[in-house]
């Protein structure tokens, strides 16, 4: 590891902890050179799947365009970034434990609406409602009431 201060390359580590709830190890540095010290955080590099839209085209799984869509169903709702976080990290090792290259979006929306149905349940509907495509307030209606009975 490079000293981010003066780049030399002999560094040591004086401390190591897990962070993330075990997804990063957090080092505490020392440079053997300049004596200044650092931080950095190591996380396992993981190949997601690739994402099968419903056209049929392929991208790349983006975590920030996920972060987006979990965002704006959690606006203004008691959720912390801390439990954001987490059903974030559950999300991706749902989709990293199927095995697959590639998995269609609407398993990912459908792991997604999981993920927020635990997390809070206004934001679920809110989720659902876009993703759904609901057209009426029937169609609210319906969702709530199978939500009511999941209870």
């Amino acid at each position: 590891m490079y000293c981010p201060f003066c780049t030399a390359t002999d560094t040591k580590v004086i401390d190591s902890r897990l962070v993330a709830d075990g997804h990063q190890i957090r080092r505490r540095r020392a440079c053997s050179v300049c004596q200044e010290r650092f931080t950095t955080f190591e996380t396992a590099e993981l190949v997601m799947p690739r994402i099968i839209k419903r056209d049929g085209s392929r991208e790349p799984f983006n975590e920030d365009k996920l972060r987006s869509g979990l965002m704006r169903a959690l606006e203004k709702r008691p959720v912390s970034v801390e439990q954001t976080e987490k059903a974030i990290n559950r999300l991706k090792s749902e989709l990293r434990a199927t095995g697959e290259r590639e998995v269609s979006s609407e398993m990912l929306g459908n792991i997604m609406m999981e993920q927020l149905k635990k997390l809070d349940k206004v934001a679920y509907v809110r989720f659902a409602s876009v993703y759904r495509s609901f057209e009426d307030i029937r169609e609210f209606g319906e969702e709530i009431a199978r939500l009511g009975n999941d209870d």
